[in-house]
């Protein structure tokens, strides 16, 4: 049953209204205080003042007047993200070039051309972009095109995007889930890479909020419950380090962390354990006070202290002070045993790494002090620069390969001379080619990872030492794009194949021409034409190609006309009316009354996602598949952020209707102590006790475990929770878990 959560009506008065946008202007003013300039503050007050007049007839969805969010956003770049003056004036600007009478020239003629510029790349973009691709794709693409010119643009869009994810409440569910998707598929990885972690925490929770709403809660409720618990553990662990850190005379703040519930919920699924067994519920910061020179001995002396408490678990050991991330995060980070038998995670940085942790590339700037401080970044600039300066890649191909490529985790790779290249974790032996260069990635016909021979497609690790082989002849083959993870590779590939293809065409160029001359028709632009509707192609280039490599046969072209030096496409053989169908394959006609959209019930055919397998009571969305229909996909499904994210114009908002005469295929795992018997009490619990039907069922036994797979099916998502209940009850049942990221075969 869908649970409606009600929005405070919003009740203030004219007069209150003034009086809370001033209070919330005054509020900026004083988080700006100590970076005021002279006549900053005269800027500031313009910029406001713009940006009022411009919104006084605009209102949210919640009702409130719309400037209190650039208001909201100019606060969250000065508090939360560091940034300063020019930044805020930017961020109570940000919307007006876009949605009021406000032009760039007004903003140049108050604000001179450096704000203008960083206003023009937070502006969206109006003009129509491709049908087949998201609208946001394009805009983020656009607005990535200004970030290496100044990264502020993106900085602020972040604390656009932030307050946004803050006031969703008032958004329609499928809005909240388009927005939410876009949010932890893009915004929360760019935040992660930009260094503001607090910020990428944030949103992957808020976005959890509302794709998985009930999981959120519970994690919630449970984090709420044993919050007592926690910080006397947390105090339990920290009293001897401290004492230690004291006796050493270390100065530093010590104290826990707790784990974001988004991350708790990854390591739940990736664990397959549940919420009482995720003991590193937290994490212990260690935050020392020591000049720049000291900082690495002085880290590895505060980790020997706690390694010496408590026992360390050595293949949980990141060094990132020796290699820095892409991002330039410096920590050390350990897991070691505590008291009572539970892991804890223990982070060592010094005062100027949490500061550059917490508030990224705006600290970053603050602590540079020479060119090498910058290089990582720069580096990063730099390699986003060469893949957008590429404007033939489609839109969605740029926002998923840039996500691979730009927002992972990375490892660290060498050269035979020892030189470190940063590549996206999955990166293979082809992908370090290219990143050599262009030329070799083309060339390379395998490698030679720590002296041993490799294909192209092997996945490196980091630490190895890779040496590329090369071959004059060899080619760009298709089929690399298929491991590949680098977008510099991936749009190096393209180009060489569509060169590849080029040289092709002309073969089916020479041929097509002779054919026509015999016909005594023209090889004009018309006559192309005609034959891409004949042949349902694209474009010319495809059209040769597809004549060269000899899947067109233009023996077909004896059914043509020619008028004179004109072809004309034969009439259509009308064929008799087909009656008709009243279901896919596989789907009951009954199957159509189950989904309604909008507000209305009508039966309209659609088919369930094989990926995640909805069942009636999932939170659901429909997705328009070309050539396919409607697909049903659950908002937990592992495709759902990608598909949301990168084709929002696609979706269909979607939910259940009642009907119990219905059943899903599902499918459920258990996890338990083998025994004599054991099949037959699941057996019979589900078959004779429940009455659902089982479609398959394997159980492997294994030194005294036993796993179980069974697929049935059930009427709604109700029924299956019951199912799971009941079966959790069983004597040796560990776990019971749904099917979540396997295609269950019908």
């Amino acid at each position: 049953m869908e649970t409606v959560v009600q929005t405070p009506k919003y009740s203030l008065s004219l007069e209150e209204e003034k009086k809370l946008i001033l209070r919330e202007y005054r509020s900026l003013l004083r988080v700006l205080k100590n970076k005021m300039k002279p006549g900053d503050k005269k800027l500031l007050r313009i910029a406001f003042e713009m940006s009022a007049e411009a919104h006084k007839t605009m209102r949210r969805k919640s009702g409130e007047p719309y400037i209190l969010h650039p208001l909201a956003v100019a606060k969250i770049c000065s508090e939360e993200i560091g940034l300063g003056i020019r930044s805020a004036i930017c961020s109570l600007l940000h919307d007006t070039v876009e949605d009021t009478d406000v032009t760039l020239d007004d903003v140049r003629r108050e604000f001179g051309p450096e704000i203008t510029k960083i206003v023009d790349g937070l502006t969206k973009i109006a003009n129509v972009v491709d049908v087949n691709a998201s609208k946001q794709a394009e805009n983020f693409k656009k607005i990535l095109l200004t970030l290496t010119d100044d990264p502020r643009v993106i900085l602020i869009k972040l604390a656009d995007r932030l307050h946004n994810m803050r006031t969703l409440d008032c958004m329609k569910a499928e809005k909240q889930l388009k927005i939410s998707s876009e949010t932890v598929y893009i915004y929360a990885p760019l935040a992660h890479r930009m260094r503001l972690y607090n910020i990428k925490t944030e949103l992957e929770d808020l976005s959890m909020k509302y794709m998985e709403s009930e999981t959120y809660k519970e994690i919630a409720r449970k984090l709420a419950e044993t919050k007592k618990e926690r910080t006397r553990y947390i105090n339990e662990f920290i009293r001897p380090i401290r004492e230690k850190l004291e006796v050493a005379q270390i100065v530093a703040e010590v104290h826990g962390r707790p784990k974001s519930i988004h991350s708790i919920w990854n390591k739940m699924k990736k664990k397959g354990v549940e919420f009482e067994e995720v003991y590193d519920l937290f994490a212990i910061r260690i935050i020392l006070d020591v000049t720049s020179e000291m900082e690495k001995a002085e880290c590895w002396k505060v980790y020997s202290m706690v390694t010496d408490e408590y026992t360390p678990a050595p293949e949980r050991l990141r060094d990132w002070l020796s290699n820095p991330k892409a991002n330039g995060y410096e920590a050390l980070h350990t897991t070691v045993m505590g008291p009572q038998g539970r892991w804890v995670e223990v982070q060592i940085r010094t005062r100027r790494m949490n500061e550059i942790a917490e508030k990224g590339l705006a600290a970053h700037w603050k602590y540079k002090e020479d060119a090498s401080d910058e290089s990582r970044f720069d580096q990063w600039f730099q390699q986003i620069r060469e893949v957008i300066t590429n404007q033939e890649t489609d839109t969605i191909d740029f926002l998923q390969d840039f996500k691979t490529s730009f927002l992972a985790e990375e490892i660290y790779v060498y050269t035979p001379k020892g030189d470190v290249k940063m590549l996206p974790v999955g990166s293979t032996s082809l992908d370090f080619a290219f990143s050599i260069h262009s030329a070799i990635g083309v060339k390379t016909i395998g490698a030679k990872v720590n002296h041993k021979l490799v294909p192209i497609s092997h996945r490196l690790q980091s630490g190895d030492q890779v040496e590329i082989i090369t071959s004059s002849k060899q080619k760009a083959s298709e089929d690399w794009l298929n491991f590949v993870v680098t977008s510099k590779a991936k749009g190096r590939i393209r180009d060489a194949l569509k060169e590849e293809k080029r040289r092709i065409a002309e073969e089916g160029k020479y041929t097509l021409q002779r054919k026509l001359e015999g016909m005594g028709a023209a090889f004009s632009a018309n006559n192309l034409e005609e034959l891409q509707r004949w042949y349902k192609l694209d474009n010319t280039l495809e059209l040769l190609y597809q004549i060269a490599v000899k899947r067109i046969d233009l023996k077909d072209l004896k059914e043509f006309q020619v008028i004179g030096d004109r072809l004309e496409m034969p009439k259509p053989v009308k064929q008799p009316m087909a009656e008709k169908p009243e279901f896919i394959p596989g789907l009951g006609k009954k199957d159509a009354e189950l989904i309604i959209f909008g507000e209305r019930s009508d039966k309209i055919v659609y088919q369930l996602a094989n990926c995640c397998k909805p069942i009636p009571g999932d939170d659901v969305f429909g997705f328009v598949t070309t050539g396919k229909g409607l697909t049903i996909h659950r908002t937990s499904c592992p495709n759902a952020a990608k598909l949301l994210a990168s084709y929002g114009h696609r979706v269909v908002k979607t939910r259940w209707a009642k009907n119990k005469e219905i059943s899903f295929l599902t499918g459920i795992k258990i996890l338990g102590m083998d025994d004599v018997g054991v099949v037959s009490k699941i057996t019979n619990l589900i078959s004779a006790e429940l009455r659902i039907n089982i479609n398959a069922i394997t159980i492997e036994a294994h030194e005294g475990v036993f796993e179980g797979n069974i697929k049935l099916y059930v009427h709604d998502r109700e029924e299956l929770d019951a199912l799971v209940r009941r079966l959790q009850q069983l004597p040796g049942i560990e776990r019971v878990d749904r099917y979540d990221m396997e295609d269950i075969p019908a």
